[in-house]
């Protein structure tokens, strides 16, 4: 395709970001694949997209260091040229009861999931605005970040504050042809979610259709939300978790 359109997935190295670049590679895109620890994964993926035909190449750096995932963004857009979609998917869990959650827990799950929302898109919007072609930005929030989740005060908190910059950035830059929407996933199929049985069994009770989801599923979602055929929707917090609210 002449003048693909470049797109940036974070977190790509496994789970739901991998399965995510891999489908806008087969989409059509020239995907970016952002990681800090999963380079194999990374390179998995890239073979994938290209071996499918596709275009693909990895960045790596940590999303909570603002000053270098800047300098690294910014010196891949005067390279390459702006971002037409940013995924925002890079994120962490550290779980434990409220009382007994260290200050780290919560700092480095905050800084991760929600402060490096804006380390990374901050200096990929101005660019996709210059460029007057429209854009996609879509954050992976989660269930917890909407009903909230015994052990996760650090994690729902981070992903509730990803669904209000994504309503609140949505409405600045909607003039501009730039939709900006969250994916809120509950319980995927991924190490993330690795549970013991026990538990597994009593989650399962809480989801009408009675199994985890996979992550194609929310890679398709975020396909159809990164392509023209989604110009319309905008400012909104799309729920695939089985019925689980």
């Amino acid at each position: 395709m002449e003048n693909m359109r470049r797109v940036l997935v974070t977190g790509a190295g496994r789970g739901i970001g991998k399965a995510i670049a891999q489908q806008l590679g087969k989409d059509g895109f020239e995907v970016t694949l952002h990681y800090r620890n999963s380079a194999d994964g990374v390179n998995e993926a890239i073979n994938n997209i290209k071996q499918n035909q596709g275009k693909a190449y990895a960045l790596s750096f940590d999303v909570c260091d603002r000053e270098n995932s800047r300098r690294i963004l910014e010196e891949d857009i005067e390279k390459n040229g702006p971002y037409y979609g940013v995924v925002c998917n890079a994120g962490i869990t550290a779980d434990a009861a409220f009382p007994m959650m260290s200050s780290e827990d919560w700092d480095s799950v905050i800084d991760t999931n929600l402060t490096g929302f804006f380390n990374v898109v901050h200096p990929c919007i101005m660019p996709m605005i210059a460029a007057h072609k429209g854009g996609r930005v879509i954050a992976i929030s989660s269930v917890s970040g909407i009903i909230g989740n015994r052990g996760q005060v650090n994690y729902s908190a981070s992903k509730a504050g990803l669904i209000g910059a994504v309503k609140a950035l949505a409405v600045e830059v909607g003039k501009r042809g730039i939709t900006v929407n969250a994916i809120a996933p509950g319980l995927i199929e991924t190490d993330m979610a690795l549970l013991d049985e026990t538990v597994k069994k009593e989650i399962l009770k809480l989801i009408p259709l009675k199994r985890m989801g996979q992550v194609q599923e929310v890679a398709s979602l975020a396909s159809y939300l990164m392509s023209d055929n989604a110009a319309y929707i905008t400012r909104q917090v799309i729920s695939i978790d089985g019925g689980m609210q």
